[in-house]
């Protein structure tokens, strides 16, 4: 059931891009912000105000042989992206991918991990969507209007950061989609849990949309 505090903050997430905050938050606020993303009396697994289908729930799922524990798979074509346990299991979390011609599949290192992060759109957005971006040239701040949501694991090859992350998303909506420019979208309330269990220097596989192997 949708309650009426979450509604408020829900509303008050879509208008946060209009509003002008700092490029930096102390911890306090992080906690704040997050308090306002977390559904009241929260629970991974059945939790649902925003509507996801069901499918799209966070599970505990049997993992494929072989697969290293921490590390990250995502599943392009059904829209999961799978956390490696040691037990074998996978925790499995519904996502959003890149639009079409936007997604790049390929082998990834998780180099860094942010709390509450601010973003700037890459050049190469401003140019290709300036309606949609050429007003955040200059970055936008964080906080839960922000495009990357409450947490953000940053992919790299090598050394070279491919401005490609795994993130959360103030369009929860979005969730099961193709709606991103390039990167992969979680629910906030989600990555909040899968960010505390992901280590710097793991691997992530983020997989064709055709099916097919990397």
């Amino acid at each position: 059931m949708v309650t009426r505090r979450f509604m408020i903050v829900a509303l008050s997430t879509l208008a946060a891009p209009a509003l002008v905050r700092p490029a930096f938050a102390a911890p306090s606020q992080w906690d704040a912000w997050d308090a306002q993303i977390t559904p009241e009396d929260f629970v991974l697994e059945t939790s649902n105000p925003w509507g996801l289908h069901p499918r799209l729930l966070p599970r505990r799922v049997a993992a494929n042989a072989g697969l290293k524990p921490g590390d990250i798979h995502v599943d392009a074509v059904a829209r999961y992206l799978y956390h490696i346990q040691d037990d074998g299991s996978a925790m499995r979390y519904g996502v959003a991918i890149g639009r079409d011609g936007l997604y790049e599949p390929g082998v990834y290192t998780i180099r860094r991990k942010t709390k509450w992060p601010s973003w700037t759109p890459t050049a190469a957005m401003v140019k290709r969507e300036p309606e949609h971006y050429a007003h955040w040239a200059d970055g936008m701040p964080p906080g839960p209007g922000n495009a990357l949501g409450s947490r953000a694991l940053y992919l790299y090859v090598g050394n070279r950061d491919t401005y490609l992350r795994i993130h959360g998303t103030p369009a929860p909506r979005s969730i099961g989609t193709r709606a991103s420019s390039g990167c992969v979208r979680m629910v906030m309330a989600h990555i909040n849990q899968l960010y505390d269990h992901v280590d710097t220097g793991v691997t992530a596989y983020l997989y064709p949309t055709d099916g097919g192997p990397l």
